[in-house]
């Protein structure tokens, strides 16, 4: 093995341990010292790859950040295409979603400029694509629901396979919804 392979093999681990616990304890709650445990290195090491903490945390999202751009580029052959779609990727990305948990709870008072800020644009973006501009109190209720259950559950059924959660709350989704989707 060479020394780029064997580089690209050390972050490639890093990044994974730092998925998992950053699902499992979330992101302030996961220090680098406890990345290096995982995956057998030492602190140093991991801050060699990744330092400060918040570069490990924008290359864990960049790719979820990619696909969200490319849920909202999409266009949906109706509403139920689009649900599907957004729990689809919400299930896939639940380990970001948890990252980024700790960041929704205050993004309504984020500063510009500041990642909370760019939660709240995609947040809003999925709410308004939900809720349509004009809705009724109904459809705005039931897609501030959608958003919540989105939130939550993929954080707190992490232990769950993808599949089964992904099934339960397009479930979830159609009752909230019903036909319409």
């Amino acid at each position: 093995m060479t020394t780029l392979e064997h580089g690209y093999d050390t972050r490639s681990r890093i990044l994974e341990a730092a998925r998992q616990l950053f699902a499992e304890r979330g992101y302030a709650a996961t220090s680098l010292a406890d990345i290096a445990s995982a995956v057998g290195l030492t602190k140093t090491a991991v801050a060699y790859h990744f330092h400060p903490k918040d570069r490990l945390a924008a290359e864990l999202i960049a790719p979820a950040a990619e696909d969200i751009v490319a849920l909202f580029e999409t266009g949906f052959d109706g509403e139920r295409a689009f649900v599907e779609a957004l729990v689809t990727f919400t299930v896939r990305h639940r380990a970001i979603v948890r990252l980024i948990m700790e960041d929704i709870s205050g993004a309504d008072d984020a500063p510009p400029g500041s990642p909370g800020e760019v939660i709240r644009a995609f947040r809003d973006a999925i709410y308004t694509r939900l809720a349509a501009p004009d809705a009724d109190p109904g459809r705005r209720v039931r897609a501030w629901a959608l958003l919540g259950a989105l939130q939550s559950v993929v954080v707190k059924t992490i232990d769950l396979p993808e599949e089964v959660v992904r099934e339960h709350l397009l479930t979830a989704a159609s009752a909230l919804y019903g036909p319409s989707i």
